[in-house]
């Protein structure tokens, strides 16, 4: 599934919104509401598209390889821990020079 699919798009919005509400007061006036609009619709744009070449994850993605790599990580330290155990016995039972 594509990672921009997943992206919550109410955050867009809500980012676009805020965006749109910094323009500087001297540009309010009698039509603002549709200046505000159309800015608010073209920072959304961009935002969405920004974000669409990001090489972003979705969250189920990144949780599976999270436990992978937990998983993994857990192999390993079992299998430096018979290692060490192995060198132990070597140690202990090989004869002396």
């Amino acid at each position: 599934m594509n990672a921009t699919a997943m992206i919550d798009l109410s955050h867009i919005d809500e980012l676009a919104r805020r965006l749109s509400n910094l323009v500087p007061p001297t540009m309010r006036g009698n039509g603002f509401e549709d200046l505000r609009d159309e800015l608010q619709e073209n920072f959304k744009s961009v935002l969405q598209a920004g974000l669409a070449k990001l090489d972003l994850v979705t969250r189920e993605e990144f949780e599976v390889q999270r436990a992978v790599l937990l998983h993994t990580r857990e192999k390993l330290d079992a299998l430096q821990q018979t290692v060490a155990e192995l060198e132990a016995q070597q140690t202990t039972s090989a004869p002396p020079r």
